[in-house]
């Protein structure tokens, strides 16, 4: 049986910020991706998941730990595994506006990549290519978009182009970070269902990034979800698993905040009172369990002296929870 195409094994990742100074953006996290699987990484801002996708993608090294591509580590990759890896994991910005060249229309951004890499050979196959992209994204008519520039398009539009560019090097792996999170809320829907499509389509593995656990609900529905918090990956499970039965408390406050269409299921939802609403600094991170101090199932001598590890379970799930995994100590793989 083939191994998983990308493979984070204990990954950390840390800044310099100021004179002897540095702190963990991402700590000690592992992680698999498998061929066409979808896997959303969800978290507060500052969590470490843009860090995990830029390190995923190779725009930044880890400080410790290996990357693997289809088993290979990402940095001591040969020259023809090197282009592989390159073509093979692209990224979809969160801004499209900040990802796409002011001064180059549609056609020249996407043409550059087709032509660069020899997918095509002259000018009519590169419109012809472009063409079926722009289609593929449900830019239509095609045509129309050709000659203008980003500026001229709204947010759905340039997020979709960004999409198409990602699709021209013929990708089996993309990486998503917040790619909705800068359009219209009536939008976001239909630009979710056009990745899905594509997935199902071309057979793309996708690691979605986003802050927003409802949109990870819909996205990853058939595929898993990873829940970081301060660096750490604290939870992993199948989508529906971790919705109908989140086991982290950050996870069940989380899907607790989620509003509901229907009134009557608001009101009488329960809520998870945190102990504190104020995040911990990177600078000045709790002993221990970072969520001790915001969490209702802490215990005095164990979450804040000893940090849990992320204990997987014969169920598929993985929880980083001393209380947690000590309830399901028959349960563990």
């Amino acid at each position: 049986m083939p191994g998983p195409m990308i493979e984070l094994k204990n990954i950390s990742r840390s800044f310099h910020v100021k004179r002897n100074t540095y702190i963990q953006a991402v700590d000690n996290v592992s992680l698999s991706i498998n061929e066409g699987e979808i896997v959303c990484l969800v978290g507060e801002s500052g969590c470490g998941k843009t860090t995990t996708g830029r390190m995923i993608v190779g725009l930044l090294n880890p400080t410790k730990g290996q990357i693997l591509y289809r088993g290979r580590d990402i940095l001591h990759l040969d020259k023809a595994e090197q282009k592989e890896y390159r073509l093979g994991v692209q990224l979809v910005h969160q801004d499209p506006y900040a990802s796409l060249n002011p001064s180059f229309t549609i056609f020249d951004t996407m043409a550059a990549p087709l032509k660069r890499h020899g997918h095509t050979h002259n000018d009519a196959e590169t419109r012809q290519r472009v063409i079926e992209l722009l289609e593929m994204v449900d830019l239509t008519p095609a045509a129309d978009f050709l000659d203008k520039y980003p500026h001229q398009l709204s947010g759905g539009q340039r997020q979709r182009v960004s999409v198409a560019r990602a699709l021209t090097v013929n990708p089996s792996f993309i990486v998503a970070d917040e790619a909705v999170s800068m359009v219209d809320v009536s939008i976001r829907i239909s630009l979710l269902n056009t990745l899905l499509r594509l997935k199902e389509k071309m057979g793309l593995a996708v690691l979605f990034i986003t802050h927003d656990l409802a949109l990870a609900k819909y996205f990853a529905w058939e595929g898993r979800i990873g829940v970081m918090y301060l660096g750490r990956m604290i939870e992993v499970a199948p989508a529906r698993q971790l919705v109908e039965k989140p086991q982290h408390p950050y996870t069940q406050a989380l899907l607790s905040a989620i509003p509901e269409a229907d009134p009557d299921v608001t009101r009488h939802k329960r809520h998870i009172q945190l102990r504190s609403m104020d995040l911990p600094s990177l600078l000045n991170l709790p002993k221990g369990c970072t969520f001790h101090p915001r969490c209702p199932l802490w215990e005095v001598g164990l979450c804040d002296t000893v940090e849990p590890e992320l204990t997987h379970f014969k169920d598929g799930s993985a929880v980083a929870c001393h209380v947690i995994s000590r309830q399901r100590e028959g349960e563990r793989q």
